[in-house]
C-alpha cells in the first residue's frame, strides 16, 4: 500500500504533532484560518484528514478584506471547497478593514478579531493559522530591520492565546515550498494574493527582494537559521518573562513599583518588569514603543528630578517617593521626593 505523496505526508505529519503538542480535548473542533493561499490550502487540506483521525474535528473560516474585487466570491469559493473536502463548519466572514498602523495592521487586526469571534460562536478549541518557516524568517528580518530587540527575534509563536482563543502555527517548521508542492499533489489550485507581490508592503520587498538576495549572498540554509534564531530567542525571552514576573511581584508597593527594587534588577528583566507595568496599568501593547520603556528605565537609572512621562493611554509615569506610579494624565502627583 502506498502512502500519500511526500509533500502532502510532511505537511499531515507537521499538523499531526501541531495538534498532539497542543493537547486539545477529545471531540474538540479546530478551525482552519484558510485565505486560498497555498500555505492555508494545504493546512485546511491536512487539517480535514489528520483532525477526525486525532480524534478531533476540523472546520473552516476564511475572511474577506472587502480589499480586492472579486473578494467575496474568492472567500465564498473557499468555503465551498472547505465544505466538500469535510470540513464542518465551513464558513465565510466579511469584516470592515480601518484603523491605524496602514493597512497591513489593520487588516490583521479586522482578521485576529473575527477569526476570535467565529471561534467563540462555534465553540472551536483552537484556530490553526498557516505560516510556514519562509514567513518565520521574513518576520525576523523585518524585527531586525526595524530594531525590535530579542521580543521581536522571537518572531511568531508556535501557539499563543488571542482574544481567549488558542491560535496555533503548526507548519511553522515547513517550508512555503513544501506547501506549495502539497497543493500540486492533491490538485488544489492555490489563490495567489497579488498583495503579496506589491511593493508598497514591506514583506512584500523582503519576500520579492531582501529575503532572495540573503540566500543568494549567504547560501540555501539562511532561511532555515533565521527561523533557528526565533526558536532561540523565544526560548530566551520566556525565560527573561518568567524571571520578570517573580520581580514585578517583588517590586509591587500596592499599583506601584519600588524604585530600589527595580534599580537592583538586570536591565533585559527590568524593561520587562516596567513593559507588563505599564500594560496592567493600561497602556495598549501595540503603542507602548521601546522609547517609551528607555524613558520609564530612566525614571530608575538615571534619575535627575523629571517630570512625569507620557505614556500611550493618556498615561503619566512619576517617581515620587521612591516609587514608580502611572495615574490618567491629567491627575496631579503624589507629593514627597524622588
Amino acid at each position: 500500500m502506498t502512502g500519500p505523496p511526500p509533500a502532502v505526508a510532511a505537511v499531515r505529519v507537521a499538523v499531526r504533532a501541531g495538534l498532539r503538542r497542543a493537547r486539545l480535548p477529545p471531540g474538540a473542533l479546530v478551525l482552519v484560518a484558510c485565505s486560498g493561499g497555498a500555505d492555508s490550502l494545504a493546512l485546511a487540506a491536512a487539517a480535514a484528514f489528520v483532525a477526525p483521525r486525532s480524534g478531533l474535528r476540523a472546520g473552516l473560516v476564511t475572511v474577506d478584506h472587502g480589499l480586492q474585487d472579486g473578494a467575496a466570491a474568492r472567500a465564498a469559493g473557499v468555503a465551498r471547497w472547505a465544505g466538500g473536502a469535510g470540513l464542518h463548519p465551513a464558513e465565510a466572514v466579511a469584516v470592515t478593514v480601518a484603523g491605524p498602523g496602514g493597512p497591513e495592521a489593520a487588516a490583521r487586526t479586522a482578521r485576529y478579531a473575527a477569526l476570535a469571534a467565529a471561534a467563540s460562536r462555534h465553540g472551536a478549541a483552537a484556530v490553526l493559522l498557516g505560516h510556514t518557516r519562509d514567513d518565520q524568517a521574513e518576520t525576523v528580518l523585518l524585527a531586525l530591520a526595524r530594531g525590535g530587540g530579542p521580543r521581536g527575534l522571537a518572531g511568531m509563536p508556535e501557539c499563543r492565546r488571542y482574544g481567549g482563543v488558542l491560535l496555533l502555527r503548526p507548519l511553522l517548521g515547513l517550508p512555503r515550498a513544501t506547501a506549495a508542492r502539497a497543493c500540486a499533489e492533491l490538485a488544489l489550485s492555490p489563490w495567489r494574493d497579488p498583495h503579496n507581490a506589491d511593493p508598497a508592503y514591506a514583506r512584500s520587498r523582503v519576500r520579492a527582494g531582501a529575503l532572495p538576495a540573503l540566500v543568494a549572498a549567504l547560501g540555501e540554509g539562511v532561511v532555515a537559521n533565521l527561523a533557528r534564531t526565533a526558536a532561540l530567542a523565544a526560548a530566551d525571552n520566556a525565560a527573561l518573562d518568567d524571571l520578570a514576573a517573580a520581580a514585578l511581584e517583588s517590586a509591587a508597593d500596592g499599583p506601584a513599583l519600588r524604585v530600589e527594587v527595580l534599580a537592583g534588577l538586570p536591565a533585559a528583566v527590568r524593561t520587562r518588569v516596567l513593559r507588563a507595568w505599564a500594560r496592567a496599568a493600561g497602556a495598549p501593547g501595540g503603542a507602548l514603543a521601546q522609547r517609551h520603556l528607555a524613558a520609564l528605565d530612566a525614571l530608575v537609572t538615571d534619575w535627575r528630578g523629571q517630570g512625569p512621562l507620557h505614556l500611550p493611554g493618556a498615561l503619566a509615569a512619576r517617581r515620587t517617593a521612591g516609587l514608580l506610579t502611572v495615574t490618567p494624565r491629567d491627575a496631579g502627583p503624589a507629593a514627597g521626593p524622588g
